[in-house]
């Protein structure tokens, strides 16, 4: 059984990730991702990095391709929990410049 949840409420779909965002997991949730893209009329995906540890170049190419699907049909990409490490992470690589980060307090 896989850490990660997928959750469709409407057309956003939250994605919970599990301790790691890294090669070893990013195929599947990509994939899956990509499936409840197709089945569902989704415009919204809310990455939940409240488990995540660690994340690496694998994890920013599915947070990049989540971004380039929502952005053909005019939707976004969120992103809350984020701890130190993984906020570093979206800095350096400029993800913070393709999706929006939520506070606690907001939902998508």
């Amino acid at each position: 059984m896989k850490a990660e949840q997928f959750e469709v409420d409407g057309k956003t779909m939250t994605i919970r990730l599990g301790e790691d965002l890294d090669h070893h997991n990013a195929v599947y949730i990509r994939e899956m991702a990509d499936c409840y893209i197709e089945k569902y009329p989704i415009d919204r995906v809310v990455f939940d990095f409240g488990g995540v540890k660690f994340m690496d170049s694998s994890g920013i190419g599915v947070i990049m391709g989540r971004y380039k699907q929502m952005s053909y049909v005019g939707g976004k990409v969120f992103v809350r929990g984020i701890g130190k490490s993984v906020d570093r992470i979206f800095q350096m690589s400029g993800l913070y410049k393709l999706v929006t980060r939520l506070d606690a307090a907001e939902e998508a």
